[in-house]
């Protein structure tokens, strides 16, 4: 279930019938306790965050989360630094910070996680890979573009989260000043629905079984624009969502429906 998806905010959860994990915690504290009540979920079976970078919009939540309510914070040596610095973080991690490699898997109950790089402006960034009950979930929510290392970890999915976050029209002719949209244009910035979609359909894999589109710009696209994006892409291939794989744009600040696998 994803809690929110965007600049505003982003966290998402992944549990099992007895806990769970969320990835990010760029909300309040308040709507993430309040979505989890909504799925019976007590915050104390939430038995790890991991974050993907120290962008504000990912980590508003962390520090009571993790000094206050004990949650362990999964997170590489340097975004835990750039959380620490960060103005957004007023109450710095210490206690909780549980550092990970990348490209090194690590056990956190049934899930099995590998985290690697991606290509973005944080002071470090990480997708995550994530094996539990015979699954394969990938989350790739901030990059500017999909590199061999990013390529491998979305091939490996049967579940993919991964960011669509602009149309090229509506940024090029947008409000936005030229710096601004140079910064998401370029390689570590975002990915467009053009690139999204394009990579999607050249490199189908008949595993693929859930796309969801996150972090789309409240600006500069719309949810319809990038599903519309993929499936055509898909089409051209003789994919057809919605039958061979679901795509699904994620919304901006409300829950998406809760997804449930046997």
């Amino acid at each position: 279930m994803s809690f929110a998806s965007g600049s505003s905010g982003n966290c998402y959860y992944l549990g099992t019938n007895d806990y769970g994990i969320l990835v990010d915690a760029g909300i309040g504290i308040r709507t993430i306790k309040k979505h989890l009540k909504s799925l019976d979920v007590p915050l104390e079976s939430i038995y790890g965050i991991l974050v993907t970078h120290d962008h504000a919009d990912h980590i508003r939540s962390l520090g009571p989360l993790g000094e206050k309510c004990h949650i362990p914070i999964y997170t590489t040596e340097r975004i835990h630094e750039g959380i620490n610095r960060s103005y957004c973080v007023t109450e710095k991690l210490y206690t909780c910070v549980r550092h990970l490699e990348k490209g090194v898997p690590f056990a956190l109950r049934d899930f099995r996680i590998t985290p690697f790089e991606v290509p973005h402006d944080g002071t470090d960034n990480v997708g995550y890979c994530i094996e539990v009950d015979g699954k394969t979930f990938s989350f790739l929510t901030d990059l500017g573009h999909i590199t061999p290392v990013a390529a491998q970890y979305i091939g490996q999915a049967g579940y993919l989260v991964i960011e669509s976050n602009y149309d090229e029209e509506m940024l090029r002719t947008g409000r936005y000043p030229f710096r601004l949209q140079e910064r998401i244009a370029s390689v570590n910035g975002h990915l467009s629905n053009r690139q999204t979609a394009e990579f999607l359909a050249e490199h189908y894999d008949a595993k693929l079984k859930y796309v969801w589109l996150c972090h789309l710009s409240e600006d500069n696209n719309r949810p319809e624009l990038a599903y519309k994006a993929v499936a055509e892409a898909l089409q051209a291939k003789g994919i057809v969502a919605g039958r061979d794989v679901q795509v699904v744009p994620l919304k901006r600040r409300q829950p998406s429906d809760l997804y449930e696998f046997e």
